[in-house]
């Protein structure tokens, strides 16, 4: 006996050409807070609902992609669906195609074989995979030609419709120092070494960025609240356009010359202008024991 899925519960299947950016598109839905498989074989769909209806906890947000490689998709698909959908389970098929010069264009840019070619020409499977997946296409609720599509495009049209709520951007702070290297996983870095320097007073020395007293020093004199007020309004001005261009994740770096006092400190002060602000932040201070 199959289990209930929970009505809550919705389901995005991602189908289509290869090369018309499935993998891209799944990674969207995984930044969405989606969880996410790929290549996941029909037969195993109906289990991992099963699978699923047990958590009560969640997460009750599925994107999977179902590909060609599967001579049986289409109409075991069809199959599958009526019975998902007797679950009260809200799905959606997406078909992602491109036209042939695209499609082209793309396996000669990752020189790879097209999964379907017999004998190595792009071409033939390109027409192979057209014939096996029209019954598909037919099935799907929208189909998008990604031919022209930007990856900022492609993913306002993949969550346009999309009635959950998507995750915010997900924003991290980082302090750290330059002495150590800066940080590869940087979008945003602001040096902070023209700040006054705790660690030239005797009793802030040994002391760090996350001390009241360190902070007062570096930060309480018209240099600091003047780039405190400026950082904060470009912060402000900068975070929703990162969001509207479709970046997922946002680190903001902050450098000094060991990481361990203005770094930390200017870094703490982010972390308090941005709480209480719909971006889920995290903040890491990378030097602090070095």
């Amino acid at each position: 006996m199959h289990e209930t899925t929970p009505p809550s519960l919705t389901l995005t299947i991602l189908t289509g050409l290869s090369g018309a950016g499935k993998s891209t598109a799944l990674n969207v839905f995984e930044d969405a807070g989606f969880l996410c498989i790929d290549n996941l074989p029909v037969f195993l769909l109906l289990p991992l609902l099963d699978g699923m209806a047990r958590r009560a906890d969640g997460p009750h947000r599925l994107a999977l992609v179902m590909d060609a490689r599967d001579a049986e998709l289409a109409p075991a698909l069809a199959g599958v669906l009526k019975e998902v959908k007797t679950r009260t389970t809200l799905v959606q098929i997406i078909f992602l195609e491109a036209n042939d010069t695209i499609l082209l264009r793309r396996y000669s840019q990752l020189r790879r074989a097209h999964p379907l070619a017999q004998v190595g020409l792009v071409q033939d499977g390109i027409a192979s995979e057209k014939i096996r997946l029209a019954g598909l296409r037919r099935l799907a609720d929208r189909v998008i030609d990604t031919s022209s599509l930007t990856p900022t495009e492609l993913r306002h049209k993949l969550l346009q419709h999309e009635a959950s709520p998507i995750a915010d951007m997900r924003v991290n702070i980082l302090s750290f120092g330059h002495k150590h290297g800066l940080p590869s996983e940087a979008d945003l870095l602001f040096d902070v070494r023209f700040l006054p320097n705790p660690y030239y007073v005797v009793e802030l020395k040994e002391k760090t960025g996350l001390d009241a007293a360190v902070a007062a020093h570096a930060l309480e004199n018209e240099t600091g609240r003047r780039f405190l007020d400026h950082l904060f309004a470009l912060l402000d001005f900068l975070l929703p356009e990162f969001e509207q261009a479709g970046k997922a994740y946002l680190t903001i770096a902050v450098g000094c010359t060991g990481g361990k006092h203005r770094s930390v400190a200017v870094a703490e002060e982010i972390h308090r202008h941005l709480a209480g602000q719909k971006w889920v932040e995290k903040i890491f201070h990378r030097d602090l024991d070095k």
